[in-house]
């Protein structure tokens, strides 16, 4: 298998996907680009390693649960009845997750991309907890004093000459290349420090760096690639937006390739779902069945923020919609495998010109059964 479409660990915070389905867009996109290519589903990957979580574990009182398991457990109450997800899920603390990356760092140590290094950083006075620049107050406890702190961390040094992204990280087609995003992704400091100080995630003990774990931003990336090596995939191609590849691409640079698997980023754009009770009157003029609607809202919607990696503003969602019933009503009594192949070809070199080609966007959905009652659409 070469490619492999895996949604960006989604952070595991107060909310479920019906209440907050455009959480859900990197995960349907994901489900949907692997049912077109022919790959067997992924599993849904989940960012748990993070301060608000270790809030809210604190705060549970009376909890017997281990944290992976307090973590799983609110994972699992974020999907509807009957809805969780056939490949299961995967977080950045997994242990499968935590062997890669482990092992990652150990051979990036090796070839001096990282160093295990004593640096000076700000620490909460009161907790000991990292704290950025400036006079807020510690998020972990509250404290308004802090003290510098000198440790060994686990420090990415600089890459003279190479950006922090180039085009062989995005996926996507020439034409689609996001400039701005190389230059906002590089706009870091050049020695970071990949160590943070958390309750949970993958922990640095093994190289002597006691009391943090792996900065999650770099966790995450570990995440994709341990799905892609279960999977067997050459290219895990992470679903995300452009804002969150901003905040995660620098951190991510020394883990996104391994023993021959390697990450790219397939950026999209957000999806307007509150506004789409504005177009039910449509839907019932194109008597569209719940099935179809279901389709239009979890399957073919994903695929427009594909493409409109930038977002879609309320007033296309009637257009869309009308697109989507024009392709599903010209869907061909047989399907055109040239057709098909076509559009499996384009989406492995990152096009997304066939989702507004009616007779392309036809017979994929001929090959996939959209719309159709009683099967099932990506969640």
């Amino acid at each position: 298998m070469r490619h492999l479409f895996v949604n960006g660990p989604v952070q595991n915070g107060p909310f479920t996907f019906d209440g907050h389905p455009g959480k859900a867009v990197g995960v349907r996109l994901a489900a949907v680009l692997n049912g077109i290519l022919g790959v067997p589903p992924a599993p849904h990957l989940w960012n748990t390693v993070t301060l608000a979580g270790d809030l809210r574990y604190r705060q549970a009182e009376g909890t017997s649960r281990c944290r992976s398991q307090f973590e799983a457990e609110l994972i699992a109450d974020k999907y509807a009845e009957n809805q969780s997800p056939s490949a299961g899920i995967m977080t950045d603390a997994d242990g499968e997750v935590a062997d890669l990356a482990l092992e990652m760092i150990e051979c990036n140590l090796r070839a001096g991309v990282l160093r295990i290094s004593r640096e000076t950083v700000a620490t909460c006075r009161h907790c000991g907890h990292m704290v950025g620049s400036g006079s807020q107050p510690c998020k972990a406890c509250g404290g308004t004093e802090s003290r510098d702190r000198a440790g060994l961390h686990l420090v990415a040094e600089p890459r003279p000459g190479r950006p922090v992204l180039d085009r062989s990280d995005i996926h996507a087609h020439h034409r689609q290349w996001p400039k701005h995003l190389q230059h906002t992704a590089g706009d870091v400091a050049p020695r970071l420090i990949l160590s943070r100080t958390r309750d949970h995630g993958i922990q640095l003990a093994p190289f002597g760096l006691t009391g943090v774990v792996l900065d999650p931003r770099a966790g995450i990336h570990a995440t994709v690639l341990a799905a892609a090596r279960r999977h067997r995939a050459e290219v895990a191609v992470m679903t995300i937006t452009q804002n969150a590849a901003n905040h995660v691409a620098a951190h991510g640079v020394h883990f996104r390739r391994h023993n021959g698997i390697r990450l790219q980023y397939a950026l999209h754009g957000h999806l307007p779902y509150d506004h789409l009770a504005g177009i039910q009157p449509l839907c019932r003029a194109y008597r569209a069945t719940s099935a179809v609607w279901d389709a239009f809202v979890q399957w073919f919607l994903p695929l427009v923020a594909l493409r409109a990696k930038t977002g879609t503003k309320p007033g296309q969602l009637a257009a869309l919609f009308k697109h989507y019933m024009r392709a599903y009503l010209a869907q061909p009594a047989e399907i055109a495998a040239t057709a098909v192949e076509e559009v499996r070809r384009s989406i492995s070199a990152g096009g997304t010109d066939w989702i507004t080609d009616k007779h392309a966007l036809a017979n994929v959905m001929v090959s996939q059964a959209v719309g159709r009652a009683g099967d099932s659409v990506a969640r």
